[in-house]
């Protein structure tokens, strides 16, 4: 009688064991599988971008800047909510370059700190999507 509990118990420990396995793998597999799905080809990213034409501001340091953008959202549909939000898109810019100066546009890593600010407040805009990232596309410091 002990010896049939004992197999009974580890029987169903086994097929236990084998499904916690077997979830895990799925798991495992689907997370990674995800990644893969997630990278854009470059007809899908300028489906989904939106060109911000060439401005001019005023920097912090009396210096200006004539500046171009490429802002790529997540979607279509974000795209074209983006497009209608042009002016707000515009204002944006303008406020945050007239925070800096020039030494902060000066450099990659400055470029790069731009790029991150205006791709956080856009984004705060947004309602039909978020944007995915902001590019310099074209840069005069004077």
């Amino acid at each position: 009688m002990k010896k049939n509990k004992l197999v009974m118990i580890m029987a169903i420990l086994l097929v236990a064991i084998t499904l916690v396995g077997a979830i895990a793998v799925v798991v495992i597999l689907k997370v990674t599988g995800e990644d893969k799905e997630k990278e854009l080809t470059i007809d899908e990213v300028l489906e989904a971008s939106v060109d911000i034409p060439q401005m001019t501001a005023n920097l912090a340091s009396n210096d200006f800047i004539r500046i171009s953008f490429k802002i790529q959202t997540d979607s279509v549909k974000a795209k074209e909510e983006l497009e209608k939000r042009d002016f707000q898109v515009k204002n944006i810019i303008i406020l945050e370059l007239s925070e800096k100066t020039a030494e902060d546009l000066k450099g990659k890593e400055g470029q790069q700190k731009l790029e991150n600010d205006l791709k956080t407040k856009i984004s705060e805009i947004m309602q039909e999507g978020k944007v995915e990232h902001v590019y310099i596309t074209e840069s005069l410091l004077q």
